[in-house]
């Protein structure tokens, strides 16, 4: 129990080294530039301790429980027995792999679908938009995209290609949506790729593909582990503007319909 104290201790230390500057910058602008006092400064300060307290707990549960979680799973879902191959065996096809993709675009959909910041955006954006943007139809683009953003970067682990084959047929494929799809939309699913990128989604994401490129034969964890969470960012773009543009044929077709 000591131990683990000592441990926390030095996580809040530098958790408060961290924050500390960002409220100096806050309260010195708040002082010195627009000269008026802090308001309520007793609720500010235990408001500021309980920011410090949560950060060094959340960091310290992700050492101890989603880090170590997804490197277990990428392990056990990579392993010989599991696959059913020989030990022995170097090269192994793409295809052995399907239950890592299965369990990439889960987890995928998963954490997002829960995701805070995305469950604050939806709302808000289906509020200003006076119910035209559904709060859950965004969720559900959104987590579909990561879904399928995820099982592509376990993928490209896999097979060991180069990361910007993606990334640049990606955003091509952003630029012809961005060209067609509703202005309504476009801010907001560039917005929707950003917020998938929080507190849920990225640890287990980055566990997982740490794992997985230190699991798969031939792949290295500094070169190959990282670039899951560029495909968190990028899928869920593509997925809104398509939401938006299936939506938009939809209604055009169900007006022309109509006698």
């Amino acid at each position: 129990m000591s131990g683990w104290l000592s441990q926390f201790a030095g996580v809040l230390l530098e958790t408060c080294r961290d924050i500390l500057p960002i409220a100096a910058i806050i309260v010195g602008f708040q002082l010195l530039v627009i000269r008026k006092p802090v308001a309520h400064p007793k609720k500010m300060l235990i408001g500021f301790i309980y920011v410090l307290l949560g950060i060094a707990f959340f960091l310290e549960g992700l050492d101890m429980a989603l880090f170590p979680l997804g490197t277990l799973m990428a392990n056990q879902l990579t392993t010989p027995e599991f696959l059913g191959i020989d030990p022995a065996q170097q090269n192994v096809a793409w295809q052995a792999y399907y239950w890592v993709y299965i369990f990439a675009a889960s987890i995928g959909f998963a954490t997002t679908l829960a995701e805070p910041s995305l469950l604050a955006v939806a709302m808000k954006a289906e509020q200003i938009s006076g119910g035209a943007i559904r709060a859950w139809g965004l969720r559900f683009a959104v987590s579909i995209g990561v879904a399928f953003g995820i099982a592509l970067g376990a993928y490209r682990i896999v097979t060991g290609t180069e990361l910007y084959y993606f990334i640049i047929a990606g955003y091509i494929i952003v630029i012809v949506q961005t060209l067609f799809s509703p202005k309504l939309i476009i801010g907001l699913a560039y917005d929707s790729g950003g917020v998938t990128t929080s507190t849920v989604t990225v640890p287990l994401v980055t566990a997982l593909g740490l794992g997985l490129a230190s699991t798969v034969p031939g792949r290295n964890p500094l070169l190959d582990g990282f670039g899951l969470i560029a495909f968190a960012s990028l899928c869920p773009i593509i997925a809104v503007l398509g939401y938006a543009q299936i939506a938009q044929w939809l209604n055009k077709h169900s007006l022309s319909s109509k006698p």
